[in-house]
C-alpha cells in the first residue's frame, strides 16, 4: 500500500509492484538529469501536455530511486510496465502532483 501523504505512487514493473517517491535527492537528480531550468518548468510541461518520453522515464527513475530501487536507467528503459506508456505517464504525473500538493481527506 502506498502512502499518498508521503508522496508515494505505485508502479508495476516486470510483474513486481514498486513504490515510487520523489525525495529531495531524487528531485535534485531529476532536475540535473533533465537539465530543467526548474522543477516548476517540468511541472508546467506536464500540466500543458508538452512532456516527452525522456521526461516520463526521468521522473519514473527518480521516483523509483527515491523508493529504494537499485536499478539503472537502462533497466527501466527495458522494463515491461503494466499499462504501458499511458500508465507510465500517469504515474509520472501523479509523482509530481503528490510531491507538491497535500492530499485531500480521501488520500487523493
Amino acid at each position: 500500500m502506498v502512502n499518498p501523504y508521503a508522496g508515494e505512487v505505485a508502479l508495476v514493473m516486470d510483474g513486481r509492484r514498486h513504490v515510487l517517491k520523489l525525495t529531495l535527492g531524487a528531485l535534485a537528480e531529476l532536475e540535473a538529469g533533465l537539465k530543467a531550468d526548474s522543477l516548476v518548468a517540468l511541472i508546467e510541461r506536464f500540466e500543458g501536455g508538452a512532456y516527452g518520453t525522456r521526461d516520463v522515464l526521468a521522473l519514473l527513475l527518480a521516483g523509483l530511486r527515491g523508493g529504494g530501487w537499485q536499478g539503472t536507467a537502462a533497466d527501466l528503459a527495458s522494463a515491461e510496465i503494466a499499462g504501458g506508456p499511458v500508465e507510465a505517464a500517469r504515474v509520472a504525473a501523479e509523482l509530481l502532483t503528490r510531491a507538491f500538493t497535500v492530499p485531500d481527506h480521501d488520500g487523493v
